[in-house]
């Protein structure tokens, strides 16, 4: 590869290394640890050649060859064009489940730098830093390698509350690019997604940090304390309220009960509705409200509306028509923000179809967090 970087300024904040020393003490005196890796495609390890070659498996096996006496558990919960909004909804399932050790959080190209991406990320790194399990929670902020864009910096103020290491592309890689010591194309197809080279760079500039961390490994250090939420904190008990944990009134939708093989099978545990009027009903408690469906590259797809209590005047449009080329995407769009606490009314209903649609309109979940 023969790119350099300075690595050594990725630490953009040392936190609290307890959990993380303590981890590392108990990899060394040979204990089982599970590792986990949650957040967008760059997580997935989209563009890399193959799985092993993304910077989440590259971390994890810097920790192999560091403690050869442990068994490790690798669990990539990456999960492409979704932010850390369903990533809070998600993070029991794909991750808590698996009583993690480690945990190490990606969201900072798919969310936007604005104070609602700040709650929801706070409300994930609550669910995650609250764990019964205590997880050493590492906090990963990639960048636009075009525009230098990201929410770091709202994400830096979460992680710098809750007293968290971090590491940043923006502080390593990305000047390297700006002054065109790097060829943003040596590294990304796309100034988003890293290539297995730009894998390689993110994962040294996450293995320099914990290379440090090692030396300090033996040095006691106090626990961080769990402060109070620093905003509304609106997001720490997301819900998803899908065919197997719910029951709607459905008109005219019907459950897909097909298996879901893996975290990133996304259009599983759904409702798919193909005729114009069909409605589904959900009862869900929260203040926050939101909608997941499939937006589909195949055309024409059809249309709905999200109604909440009956509020006709706001209701929110779901076009599945998608612009893109790259896939379908699991899209969310939120439908109340901050409303009053309670239970909710939530319709889902039909509202344009064509007679040569190519596909249904794919409702993958309702989104309610109290």
């Amino acid at each position: 590869m023969g790119y350099e970087i300075h690595a050594d300024r990725g630490w953009v904040h040392r936190g609290n290394l307890y959990r993380l020393k303590q981890m590392m003490r108990r990899a060394a005196q040979g204990d089982r640890v599970t590792m986990a890796f949650l957040g967008g495609s760059i997580t997935q390890g989209s563009v890399s050649t193959q799985y092993t070659n993304c910077y989440a498996y590259l971390v994890f096996d810097w920790f192999v060859k560091r403690f050869p006496r442990t068994a490790f558990t690798y669990v990539n919960a990456g999960v492409g064009g979704t932010t850390s909004q369903f990533g809070a909804a998600r993070v029991e399932e794909d991750v808590l489940l698996y009583k993690p050790d480690f945990v190490c959080i990606e969201f900072s190209v798919n969310d936007e730098n604005t104070d609602f991406y700040k709650e929801t990320y706070e409300g994930l790194v609550r669910r995650v830093y609250g764990n019964i399990c205590e997880p050493a929670v590492l906090l990963l902020h990639n960048i636009c390698y075009d525009t230098g864009m990201s929410a770091e910096e709202k994400h830096r103020e979460i992680g710098a509350y809750y007293n968290l290491p971090s590491v940043s592309m923006k502080t390593t890689i990305y000047p390297e690019v700006v002054c065109g010591a790097i060829e943003n194309r040596q590294i990304t197809p796309d100034d988003l997604h890293p290539n297995t080279d730009g894998h390689a760079l993110l994962a040294e500039v996450s293995t320099d940090f914990l290379d440090k961390v090692y030396i300090q490994m033996q040095e006691e250090e106090e626990p961080a304390g769990f402060p109070a939420p620093l905003t509304v904190n609106a997001y720490e008990r997301a819900r998803r309220y899908q065919n197997d944990n719910s029951e709607p009134i459905c008109d005219g939708f019907e459950a897909d009960t097909a298996f879901k093989k893996y975290v990133n099978d996304n259009f599983r545990g759904g409702y798919t509705a193909s005729d114009k009027g069909a409605s589904i009903v959900f009862e869900v408690e929260g203040t926050e409200i939101a909608v997941q469906y499939r937006k589909s590259v195949q055309q024409p797809a059809p249309v709905a509306v999200a109604v909440v209590d009956g509020d006709e005047d706001n209701a929110v449009m779901l076009d599945a028509n998608f612009d893109e080329t790259w896939g379908d995407c699991l899209y969310i769009s939120t439908l109340a923000h901050h409303i009053s606490e309670g239970r909710h009314r939530v319709e889902i209903r039909l509202t344009e179809t064509h007679e040569n649609d190519a596909v249904p309109f794919y409702l993958v979940s309702v989104i309610a967090s109290a």
